[in-house]
Order: C-alpha cells, then structure tokens, then sequence
C-alpha cells in the first residue's frame, strides 16, 4: 500500500540537503589541496581579483549539487543514481574548499546562491527524465564544460595566490575524472543545442556571480 509519509521522503530530503547546502558552513571529506600551503602576501589588487574568481568558483559548486542531486531523483538504474551521487559528494568538497578559501580571503559569496541551486536542481531534473545515457551525458557535457572554466581561471588568477591554485587544479582533476566515469557509463553526446545552451547558462552565472 501506498504511505503518503513515504512518498514525502524524498522531497524532505531534496528540501533539507537545500536547505543545509545555501545556510551551512559546508564540511569535506577529503582535506584541502590548500591546506599545507602556506599563504602568500596578496596585494590588494591581486586579492579582489582571487576574491571574485573564487566566488564564482564557490556558485558553481552550489550549482554542481543541485544539478546532480536534481539528476539523482529520476536516475533509472542504482548504478546511475550511485554516479551521480558519488560525484555529489565530490563536488561537496569543492565547496567546502572554496568556502574556506574565500573566507581566508575576506571575501563573500554569491547573494543569488539560491537562484543558482534552483535552477541547477530543475535542470537536473529535467535532464534526469530523460534516461540514464542522457543524463550521463549531461554529466559529461558539463565537467567538458567546468574544465575550460577552470582552465580559464588558473590562467587569470594572481601568481601569488598558490593556496586557490591547487584547489582549483585539484577540482579540475576530479572534474575530468567524473566526465570520463559518465562517457564510460554509458553517457551520449548532447545535441549541440543543448551544449549551446549550457554554455551560455554557465555564462550567465560566471558574470553575475562574479559582482553579485
């Protein structure tokens, strides 16, 4: 028989992990990259610079966990639903991280996180009620897409800054790794439509989250 109390489970739990992602300080697993570096004098210049890259750094991990978390609901099989929510977890560090990261720097994060998670989470969604193999590939579209990102950031951040480089050369590691773990599960290419428009989303949050 059917419990109206089971049924309400899994939005309780989607609401609660929003809940804790947008108003907790976030905890990783793993240490930092950062965290046996030591911290270079910045000049003022160069911290605003490290301060506004690692802010959209930290949206877009607020975005990861809803996209994936959004994916996880409609996942069809255990396997796919264990993908999505392993690189959850990761991409959870990565917040973590960069929350650390930031707040070492004097810096704030994004006011429109909520926008952020929202959006991803209905995005996830929509790409998990298309199957596994396109939600796979949505996986691996957009860790394509975060590598360029964060190719594009460690080429713009200050030299100095040494603590932020190795958090982003380690995200960019495991963001390769999820993409090439997605394609090998079974993942298809994405319409070029749909990878235009992701394109241009991320775009959208890395210019806004930048000043806002």
């Amino acid at each position: 028989m059917f419990s109206i109390d089971k049924g309400l489970d899994p939005l309780i739990s989607v609401a609660d992990r929003a809940l804790r992602t947008l108003t907790s300080l976030p905890s990783a697993q793993r240490p930092s990259p950062a965290a046996a570096i030591s911290d270079n004098v910045l000049s003022p210049e160069e911290k605003r610079a490290s301060i506004e890259l690692m802010r959209v750094n930290r949206a877009g991990e607020i975005s990861a966990q809803a996209l994936y978390r959004g994916q996880s609901v409609l996942a069809r099989s255990p396997e796919t639903k264990r993908h999505l929510l392993q690189a959850a977890s990761e991409e959870q560090d990565h917040l973590a991280w960069c929350s650390q990261r930031l707040r070492e720097l004097g810096g704030r994060s994004s006011r429109l996180d909520p926008l952020w998670y929202t959006g991803s989470f209905l995005a996830g969604l929509a790409a998990g009620a298309g199957g596994d193999e396109l939600s796979l590939g949505f996986v691996a579209e957009t860790e394509r897409q975060v590598e360029v990102h964060l190719e594009d950031h460690l080429s713009r951040l200050p030299q100095a800054d040494t603590k932020s480089k190795a958090i982003l050369e380690r995200m960019a590691e495991d963001e390769a790794h999820h993409g090439t773990t997605a394609r090998l599960a079974g993942g298809v290419d994405l319409p070029l439509p749909v990878r235009s428009i992701m394109t241009l989303g991320g775009e959208i949050l890395r210019r806004l989250a930048l000043r806002v």
